[in-house]
């Protein structure tokens, strides 16, 4: 008979492997689904729910599964490796988000509305600003060398823990994004709570990897 503990890991490890793959189907179909929706190009307004999908909820989310144990696309290359794509992903993330958040200024300029008026917006910008400051922080990681005083191990835990909650920002702003007038009068209910689905088991999925990779750990190899 196979062991307790042997069984329960093996059962632990096909379930983090299913939300794995779950989790990549989900943050591309959300990201296709918003795409479709909003037709980027039919006005400057439609680039911004495009762009902020795009940037997180499918470059963000692959950026960081690609250091996932389980169900990372590049799973066989080196960590070095790994990092440089992170970076770049997160990168593109970045630069959508700006330009998201971009498109949806211009376009209250156009029809003279307030700027950061609710929740969704304000929340919305918090991200976009916490996604830049992010990926500049990660260059920290690529050229450690160069910072005294911390060891490499600290910086990959702080830069989890801050990415963690940048994630969850990103997250929480497409939910909100989904309440608004726009979006709940262009989709049925069934498809809301589908589509409502996909950010929040990406979030618990990136949730329970950083926390159980690095900030779960008392201590780090360089």
């Amino acid at each position: 008979m196979v062991p307790a503990k042997e069984w329960e890991s093996t059962f632990y490890g096909y379930v983090r492997l299913a939300c794995g793959v779950l989790v990549h189907v989900a943050c591309t179909v959300f990201t296709v689904c918003i795409a479709v929706l909003a037709r980027p190009g039919a006005s400057v307004f439609s680039w911004h729910p495009f762009l902020m999908s795009l940037a997180f909820s499918f470059f963000m989310t692959e950026a960081v599964l690609l250091f996932s144990p389980d169900c990372s696309l590049v799973g066989k290359l080196p960590h070095k490796t790994k990092g440089c794509y992170h970076w770049i992903l997160q990168t593109l993330a970045a630069i959508c988000a700006v330009l998201g958040l971009s498109a949806i200024f211009y376009n209250k300029q156009l029809n003279s509305k307030s700027h950061f008026s609710t929740w969704h917006g304000l929340l919305g910008l918090v991200a976009v600003c916490y996604a830049v400051i992010q990926s500049v922080g990660g260059i920290s990681l690529m050229y450690h060398k160069l910072i005294k005083g911390l060891p490499l191990a600290k910086l990959k835990r702080y830069h989890a823990a801050s990415g963690l909650v940048l994630y969850l920002l990103g997250s929480s702003s497409l939910l909100l994004g989904m309440c608004s007038l726009w979006f709940t009068a262009s989709v049925r209910s069934s498809v809301w709570y589908f589509l409502a689905f996909c950010p929040i088991l990406s979030s618990l999925v990136i949730m329970s990897q950083v926390t159980n990779s690095y900030i779960g750990k008392k201590q780090f190899q360089p």
